[in-house]
């Protein structure tokens, strides 16, 4: 139960330290259990009181609404489950420190044989606190330095500032979180940023400025985001060998677009599942709220895990997407697809997969992508429950293809050309677990259906990141 105490409820011995030995001439006397402890050892009980040391700015209301479940209680183990319930969801709001928990026999006038007083023991965070951590991204790392105003008014609200410096990207925003009391998975936040990256494989970088607000709410077994973002998009050429298609796309736009996520995730683990599925699916619309860019753009992510015997697990994913301008204007460079690389179709270069113009790669405007995977612990597993578990053996197959469709043709022919040119490898790896954060494979790749202008890795790949095909 992590830091839930519950004081012994065992009757007082009747010699000890404390009383000394009886002697021969003593009287003896019988020492009955209180009836109090027998009550609540045998019976039912009431929680009467929650006592919360350790307050200074956080409300009342917003604690309330954690810790409600604790006074429907009705025996110990349910009192003590459920208090430890309360604890983990204090914990999840991000404003205290430390939690814990004593559950004693309540005192006082009013104290019924059967009640018991519950207290959490809190440590709130500080106004200001700091923090400096390393991010592994698809294929790239960064430095993140942050400030955060945690508990702001009291109510779990947050306001953090965090820079990035990465190796194809460089970031700073400021944020504002707002949980609903009660209900943590339920939340509204507000994002101004600035985002400059640099694409090799486009020869391209770009310069985002740009406010979002995200509302976040699940329904049943579903959570989903409905956003809207507003961003000043500034494209500019790389490398001064940059094709004229990438030239042709350089200036300036202005995007504002809504967008809605839904996630359905039953696996044990998000970066090395064991078991569950993930169901994923993005719809965004630009142009109908302002900016001078239009389309409707639509993909999806599905993945499922099954254990066999001998600890070893088969995986089978499949995206998809597509995009479709809407008006005379065609799609931007910096809206389509892109597809290749250590993280999706393996044994090709990052991102170079699809219509390119003079080795610039200028992404799709359709794409699907699979996988199968069998994953098995290392041969003779060395080092058996330590380190040895964080290594996988990996043995893949993997399979997509990237093109633009002429949205005049109807939707058998545009299965027909998404089916042309296959690209796919096959091959094996050693996987290694970065506990919840990432994750790293080095894999011998075999690619197959290498088309013109597809940039292959023949033999060692490494990859690094948290999305992996």
């Amino acid at each position: 139960m992590g830091t839930v105490h519950a004081r012994s409820l065992e009757p007082l011995p009747a010699s000890g330290p404390d009383f000394g030995a009886l002697g021969e001439e003593a009287e003896l006397v019988e020492v009955e259990p209180e009836a109090k402890q027998e009550i609540l050892e045998n019976k039912d009980v009431v929680v009467q009181h929650v006592h919360f040391d350790g307050l200074g700015r956080t409300k009342d209301d917003i604690i309330m609404y954690e810790i409600a479940d604790v006074f429907k209680a009705k025996n110990l183990i349910d009192v003590m489950r459920k208090s430890h319930e309360a604890r983990e969801k204090l914990l999840r709001l991000g404003i205290f420190r430390q939690v814990e928990v004593l559950i004693d026999t309540c005192q006082g006038d009013d104290a019924l044989p059967n009640g018991l007083d519950v207290t959490f023991e809190v440590t709130e965070l500080r106004r200001l606190t700091g923090s400096y951590n390393t991010m592994v991204g698809n294929n790239e790392g960064s430095m993140v330095l942050g400030l955060k105003f945690p508990n702001l008014l009291g109510r779990a609200e947050k306001v953090t500032f965090q820079f990035s410096y990465g190796t194809k990207e460089t970031s700073y925003g400021l944020s504002f979180f707002k949980p609903q009391p009660g209900n943590f998975e339920r939340n509204f936040s507000v994002n101004l940023y600035k985002v400059t990256g640099q694409f090799p494989w486009s020869s391209l970088r770009e310069t985002d400025r740009g406010i979002s607000t995200e509302f976040n709410f699940p329904i049943w077994k579903t959570n989903h985001t409905l956003k809207w973002e507003g961003v000043w998009r500034e494209l500019g050429c790389l490398a001064r060998t940059a094709s004229f298609s990438v030239r042709e796309e350089s200036g300036h736009s202005l995007k504002s677009s809504v967008s809605h996520a839904m996630v359905i995730d039953s696996r044990n683990s998000s970066i090395l599942p064991k078991r569950g599925a993930l169901l994923k699916i993005n719809q965004e619309l630009a142009g109908y709220t302002g900016g001078d860019v239009s389309f409707l753009k639509e993909d999806f992510e599905f993945q499922l895990n099954k254990q066999l015997l001998w600890d070893s697990v088969f995986s089978a994913s499949l995206w998809g997407g597509m995009l479709v301008p809407i008006g005379d204007k065609p799609s931007s460079i910096a809206d389509r697809f892109y597809l290749g690389g250590p993280t999706s179709v393996r044994g090709f270069s990052m991102y170079s997969i699809g219509p390119q113009s003079d080795g610039d790669y200028l992404g799709g405007e359709a794409y699907w992508a699979g996988g199968l995977h069998l994953y098995t612990p290392l041969p003779f597993r060395p080092g058996r429950g330590g380190f040895g578990d964080l290594f996988r053996t990996h043995f893949f197959l993997n399979a997509g293809n990237l093109c633009n469709l002429n949205y005049g043709d109807g939707p058998k022919a545009h299965l027909q050309k998404l089916a042309e040119y296959i690209r796919w490898s096959y091959g094996a790896g050693i996987v290694l677990r970065l506990g919840n954060i990432a994750r790293l494979e080095l894999n011998y790749c075999f690619p197959m259906g290498v088309q013109s202008g597809d940039r292959i890795c023949d033999g060692v790949q490494f990859g690094a990141g948290i999305r992996f095909l």
